[in-house]
């Protein structure tokens, strides 16, 4: 039932690419946080231990949604097994987006290795999902059968696009404090392609045959298929080499005479190579779905359209990119109260990604008291016309910090409603949900600076520290 359903529709399959960020954890100084955002740094001298480790402990974050007239149907599906078209407008040219995006740190490790550069090095595992569908409402209504179709023929009323891809990434990072208000970040990552899927149908027709009970199917487009080890079991998702990639991220801040905190990040810049027993189909083809009133309908649409993409299928390797974007924050901390207790730390973020046309503003509002309690607030708008509010609570101590959240708080409630009520959802804005958690510990000795110090400090000033100062003739 589960494999059903996720298929959407008959074109969709799997989901498709999502564009999601974590803004909540935007300046909090966690590990996660610099991994994500390479300049930001994971260590405080003097206060902080030298190594920061999840102890293998999944950091994670996952989230979806869906617009359109679907969505109380394929809510109906998921929950109660049975849809509900009455939202559907058939030959309406009638539209719906789904987004899907998750990621996890199954490992991430930071040393500060020098005191003097403010000098950090990480190495991280990693596994991302990314996924983006667009698809008809009669997409989702043939799933049912003939019954909300009218006429006996139509034409390209399944002209869908769907994209998505799985993959690891194994790498390294680099953060350095070149002057007291600039720093910058790299992530550098070794990917290993697991699954990747890509539809574009340009022409369909369907004629329904309701007498015998059959529908005759035509599609014409192009598909990409790459199919790892195993069926999304643990097998599927272990590092294997076949489809190699290539990715990076970049990251500055830079401190203002005011306080605030600039940031700019280059995201996720890559490519995955998939492998040469991959395939690319140039369908075109035509088949009769049988019994498409019957139980085993969802069924039978699926297999007559998996015949139709696989014709004249060809093996082949072929190369994708990879969701990178362009993130932009500004940041500045406040103090409640007279006794330091109380900070409040907004930040205002902007992302836009780099080769599609997804972008998303964000206002984080962050409150933390006596520096270990956290609160934060996010609001944010994107191209969809959607706006999300989140909710984060984090603990966090110099050598240890734990969060949970959702940038998706009503959305994921009303979905967790739903699951109880299905029969009375109704379509809104969109539907969606969003879910992080994560930790991490520091352990080893305290960095200390010299005058401080039980031991002799560690290091001299980072590369990066080193060009500057020749470039511009400073030091510090």
């Amino acid at each position: 039932m589960m494999k059903r359903f996720t298929l959407v529709s008959c074109f969709i399959l799997l989901a498709a690419k999502g564009f999601s960020q974590q803004f909540s954890q935007y300046n909090t100084g966690t590990l996660y946080d610099s991994f994500e955002n390479p300049s930001q740094h994971a260590f405080i001298p003097d206060t902080s231990k030298e190594y920061a480790f999840n102890f293998l402990i999944p950091n994670f974050n996952a989230n979806f949604f869906l617009t359109g007239d679907v969505q109380a149907s394929l809510v109906n599906r998921a929950f109660g097994g049975k849809y509900n078209n009455s939202d559907l407008v058939i030959g309406g040219n009638k539209f719906n987006n789904a987004n899907i995006s998750a990621g996890a740190y199954e490992l991430m490790f930071k040393v500060f290795s020098s005191l003097k550069g403010n000098t950090e090095i990480g190495f991280f595992m990693q596994t991302k999902v990314e996924g983006r569908g667009n698809f008809s409402d009669e997409s989702v209504a043939l799933f049912n059968g003939s019954g909300a179709f009218s006429n006996d023929v139509y034409d390209n009323i399944f002209n869908d696009h769907y994209y998505y891809q799985i993959y690891n990434s194994i790498g390294l990072s680099y953060r350095e404090q070149i002057t007291p208000r600039l720093a910058f970040g790299v992530k550098l990552g070794f990917l290993l392609g697991v699954d990747y899927s890509k539809l574009d149908i340009y022409q369909s027709h369907i004629s329904f045959d309701n007498e015998n009970n059959t529908a005759t199917l035509s599609l014409q487009g192009k598909y990409y298929q790459s199919k790892g080890p195993g069926n999304f079991d643990l097998r599927s998702f272990l590092p294997i080499i076949r489809s190699p990639g290539a990715q990076i991220t970049m990251g500055s801040s830079y401190v203002t005479d005011d306080h605030v905190t600039i940031q700019m990040n280059v995201k996720d810049l890559g490519f995955i190579h998939w492998y040469s027993q991959s395939a690319i189909a140039n369908f075109n083809g035509t088949e009769v779905i049988k019994d498409i009133n019957g139980k085993r309908r969802e069924d039978s649409v699926f297999t007559k359209v998996k015949n139709i993409l696989n014709d004249q299928k060809k093996v082949a390797s072929f190369t994708s990119p990879t969701n990178s974007r362009l993130e932009v924050s500004a940041s500045k901390t406040y103090y409640l109260d007279d006794d330091l207790f109380f900070k409040y730390s907004p930040t205002l973020v902007g992302a836009k990604e780099l080769w599609y046309n997804g972008y998303t503003g964000a206002l984080v509002n962050r409150f933390e008291y006596k520096n270990k309690y956290n609160l934060s607030l996010t609001g944010s708008y994107d191209n969809f016309n959607l706006f999300n509010l989140g909710l984060q609570f984090m603990l966090k101590a110099p050598n240890g910090e734990f969060y949970i959240g959702t940038d998706r708080l009503l959305k994921t409630e009303a979905l967790a409603v739903a699951s109880r009520s299905y029969a009375s959802y109704a379509n809104g804005s969109f539907t969606g949900a969003d879910f992080f958690l994560g930790f991490s510990l520091k352990f080893g000795p305290v960095i200390e600076h010299p005058l401080n110090a039980s031991t002799i400090p560690n290091g001299e000033r980072g590369f990066l520290g080193r060009l500057y100062n020749r470039l511009f003739k400073t030091y510090w």
